[in-house]
């Protein structure tokens, strides 16, 4: 082989020459479908380099935002090279199949969760839990929407789980679903979560009056260590019983939360709550982002879900906010509509949200612990409404 030809293959390599030969696909082929088909990749490259800047600058949910973005990243590389990373016999493909497609990772992250979770609030005052099952419509509310826009049921389950504002609840639901969504809603569930602080404070003032945001509520009891233990056992009892469908997610909250209030296994706990959860979290977001491909992102169904994604998590805090203050037309003991805000499950940022507005307020207005009660009944709502999903909207 010549110098000259050895020069010639280097550069049919590189990444320029493949942006010059769909530039002159696109210019013959003259039309928006072409031009998507052959600038698609680099107009993803731009969207995942934008994704990684709110996680970095912004710091929106950085966590998983920045490794998703750069598994997005990875999988629009131009040419072949692209599906070499995040096709099935790529790494990131095969890291996919194992965690993803199989449902690992979102299992081992809600082990994580439960090992981290305190649900002594929600114990201490359960008609909390009543909150964080409103704030659930918003799933179901989404899917009904979904259906109207023309999604198939299974795409609709998978397009209403954002509603509970859980990223591994999502994530799970839509790869027994319909994984040809799970780039779009990955992204939409994660970023409504971190715009959680955006979001919610219109909402929840929208629906109160000035009265009910000055409530004060009494300091919640104190809970014992044997009700910390029973509780987890109670709920996938409950679960086994009534659902089983959902056992899978709420077999691994419940298994963290007991190892973390069991007292005698500190070593799991840990591992649980730190080394275990960050190292599937980096496998998880990339093995997402590899998903962020631009024939399936860049279509008309992605601002479909982008809309009916706000428009579930607008109408699972309505709901909270709505039943927090029906129980108050029965309650002696009043209830802060705004702590029903926090029903969602992403926790601990709307109970924080709740607290915030509350304190705006009514400066001796602590909601914080009251709040953190519906915010762990809808991590524990949000797994049940997906065994519901799983349950009703898998395809046959």
């Amino acid at each position: 082989m010549s110098i000259a030809e050895t020069f010639a293959n280097l550069w049919h390599t590189t990444g320029i020459y493949s942006f010059a030969q769909t530039a002159q696909a696109t210019l013959d082929g003259n039309c928006v479908e072409q031009f998507l088909t052959h600038f698609g990749q680099p107009i993803m490259l731009v969207i995942c380099v934008f994704l990684m800047w709110l996680g970095i600058k912004k710091q929106y949910e950085p966590l998983l935002l920045v490794p998703i973005a750069f598994g997005g990243f990875l999988s629009n590389i131009p040419m072949p090279l692209g599906e070499e990373i995040a096709g099935p016999n790529g790494f990131l493909g095969i890291i996919f199949s194992f965690g993803i497609d199989k449902g690992i990772f979102p299992l081992i992250i809600f082990m994580g969760v439960g090992a981290m979770t305190d649900f002594g609030p929600l114990l201490a005052n359960p008609k909390t839990l009543l909150l964080g099952g409103a704030a659930q419509f918003g799933i179901f509310g989404a899917l009904l929407l979904a259906l109207v826009l023309g999604f198939d049921m299974a795409s609709a389950g998978s397009i209403g789980i954002i509603g509970g504002a859980d990223g591994p609840t999502s994530i799970y639901v839509t790869s027994k679903l319909n994984k040809d969504l799970l780039g779009s809603i990955a992204v939409a569930a994660y970023s409504y979560m971190a715009l959680v602080p955006v979001i919610q404070p219109p909402i929840m003032k929208l629906l109160t009056t000035d009265k009910e945001r000055k409530i004060q509520m009494t300091q919640l009891r104190e809970v014992s260590k044997r009700e910390k233990i029973a509780f987890p056992i109670v709920v996938l009892t409950l679960c086994l019983i009534l659902l089983p469908s959902a056992c899978p997610l709420v077999g691994a909250l419940t298994f963290g939360n007991l190892c973390k209030e069991c007292g005698v296994v500190e070593r799991l706990s840990d591992t649980m709550q730190n080394a275990l959860i960050n190292i599937v979290t980096i496998f998880l977001g990339l093995t997402v982002g590899s998903k962020l491909q631009a024939d399936h992102f860049l279509t008309l169904d992605t601002l479909k879900i982008l809309f009916l994604g706000i428009a579930a998590f607008s109408l699972a805090t309505a709901a909270g906010v709505i039943m927090a203050k029906i129980m108050n037309l029965f309650l002696k003991e009043k209830i802060n509509p705004l702590i029903g805000s926090a029903g969602v499950s992403a926790v601990p940022m709307a109970a924080r949200v709740s607290n915030k507005v509350g304190l705006e307020y009514n400066p001796n207005n602590y909601l914080l612990m009251h709040a953190m009660g519906p915010n762990v009944a809808g991590v524990i709502g949000s797994a049940v409404a997906a065994g519901v999903l799983l349950a009703v909207c898998k395809p046959m």
